[in-house]
């Protein structure tokens, strides 16, 4: 055992949540490494322009935010390398991780995984994300002001940013592949945008594809109670869900809640002692990345009050 490389702290992701944290952990002289499979940055590295992170009144890029949290966490010390952790152990004292690097072990992990958005599958989706698909009304809504806009889904979460988009939308269609989920009152409250002619619901409507022209979105064909549909829009608005990014820790004693994100206590300590949860993985996260950033902050504060043998399991 002796030896497979010991940290101080593991951070599994380097989103903003992983990357604030590591800038805290490394402040204070906390030996953190944070392990990534894909993009460092997360979620925000690929999103085209982000407007509603403080501190930048005219927007800013999203991958020059993450490059930025990137480097200004590695100038504390932060060490990220690529790769994947598949399984996590506890062995009291240390938590030992099987990553695609071999076995490591760690007196604390910050799992900051983040989630992903669950995709239609459809043909031009991943070709024009960010270029008029989206997945943030919040994010990228403003965009379109003055604009045509389409919007997928009929959950919750995809009527509340239907709405949230009529501030900015001249007209929006509202595309649901069966009929609406959400709850009483927020149907209540869409039919009032029905009336008022903001948003036409089309039931029973599959989306076929995405169709662009000069690198923008122009129109959405769709399949609407078996005939073939077209709507012509600026740009398509994407709410059937989120997966979080938990799957390595099915089996593992960390709880999850029902859709799979970490359930933490106060201290954002999930149930295996020693093991936090920060960020869009978090059960209960609100999926922005200034809140991100600050969960990472708090969690790295938890974490050295772990180290120091002050915070108790969950």
């Amino acid at each position: 055992m002796s030896d497979i490389p010991t940290h101080d702290v593991i951070m599994i992701g380097a989103g903003p949540a992983a990357l604030t944290a590591a800038i805290y952990t490394t402040r204070e002289d906390i030996d953190t490494l944070l392990f990534e499979r894909g993009v460092v940055g997360g979620l925000a590295a690929v999103t085209d322009k982000i407007d509603n992170y403080p501190g930048f009144p005219d927007g800013i890029d999203g991958l020059t935010l993450a490059d930025e949290l990137r480097k200004q966490a590695e100038r504390f010390g932060a060490v990220i390398e690529l790769g994947e952790v598949t399984n996590i152990h506890d062995e009291g004292e240390y938590k030992r991780l099987e990553t695609t690097s071999g076995d490591m072990r760690a007196k604390a992990i910050l799992i900051a995984t983040g989630s992903d958005y669950k995709k239609t599958g459809a043909p031009g989706e991943a070709e024009y994300y960010a270029r008029g698909v989206h997945y943030c009304a919040t994010c990228d809504g403003a965009f379109y002001r003055d604009k045509k806009i389409a919007v997928i889904g009929g959950g919750n979460s995809a009527i509340q940013e239907a709405i949230f988009l009529t501030r900015y939308a001249t007209h929006i269609d509202l595309l649901v592949r069966s009929t609406i989920k959400a709850s009483d009152v927020l149907q209540k409250e869409l039919q009032e945008y029905v009336d008022s002619g903001k948003i036409t619901i089309h039931l029973g409507t599959t989306t076929d594809e995405i169709v662009g022209k000069d690198n923008m979105v122009v129109r959405v064909d769709a399949t609407k109670d078996g005939n073939k549909v077209s709507f012509d829009v600026d740009g398509v608005f994407i709410f059937v869900g989120l997966l979080p990014n938990s799957q390595f820790l099915v089996p593992l004693s960390v709880k999850l809640d029902e859709i799979g994100f970490v359930m933490t206590d106060q201290h954002l300590q999930t149930s295996m002692p020693g093991v936090f949860a920060a960020g869009d993985i978090r059960s209960g996260a609100t999926m922005q990345i200034a809140s991100a950033a600050g969960e990472g902050a708090t969690a790295a504060l938890k974490i050295r009050e772990f180290l120091e043998g002050h915070v108790k399991a969950a």
